[in-house]
């Protein structure tokens, strides 16, 4: 960063980018339960690194600033939806299900691609039903694995304070996931068998 900083050194820059798009892509597209805007944010966010560079302190960890950007531009889109969704009313245009899997694992068989599809969708959903500040530090702690002294750090509240965001997060998670995981769509998400061919 000091060279990015420092000399405009755009090869610099690019290792930042490499080593840090991934997980601020994985942050934006959780916060905004689309991957495609996540995608759009995460652009968003290294651009305004680079246009803020010289705003950077150093000694303070790139990381928090780089996290706090990417936030904060959630925080800006999910406001801006919520005003969208007040004007367009309740039935307003909504992405289809099936791109909003921003993180699929590696190649299974097609029964358990349907299966971590379904529970995935869901869990997104709910992730979603949570307000701005639970599902940041549920998704801090659990999607990105940072710890709470990070996120402390991150968010500039004590650590006691994101350990009850993250508590009142997963209960809330849990009474959302509960009754859905209890009835599956297809009937698939209960067993644990494939269906035999």
């Amino acid at each position: 960063m000091w060279r990015v900083q420092n000399k405009d050194d755009h090869q610099a820059f690019a290792k930042l980018v490499q080593r840090w798009e991934q997980p601020i892509f994985r942050l934006c597209a959780r916060m905004t339960g689309d991957p495609h805007r996540g995608e759009d944010l995460k652009q968003e966010a290294f651009g305004r690194v680079f246009a803020r560079r010289k705003d950077y302190r150093m000694g303070s960890k790139f990381s928090t600033w780089l996290w706090r950007i990417a936030l904060n531009l959630c925080y800006d889109e999910l406001r801006k939806t919520q005003r969208q969704t007040r004007r367009l009313g309740p039935d307003g245009p909504e992405g289809a299900a099936g791109e909003r899997d921003a993180c699929l694992a590696e190649e299974q068989t097609p029964y358990i691609r349907l299966v971590q599809q379904e529970e995935g969708e869901l869990v997104r959903r709910a992730l979603l039903g949570l307000d701005e500040k639970l599902r940041t530090a549920v998704v801090l702690r659990f999607c990105e694995g940072l710890k709470l002294r990070e996120i402390s750090e991150l968010l500039d509240l004590p650590e006691s304070t994101i350990g009850s965001r993250i508590a009142a997060g997963l209960a809330r998670l849990t009474r959302i996931l509960e009754p859905q995981f209890d009835k599956p769509k297809t009937g698939l998400a209960k067993t644990n068998t494939p269906i035999s061919q």
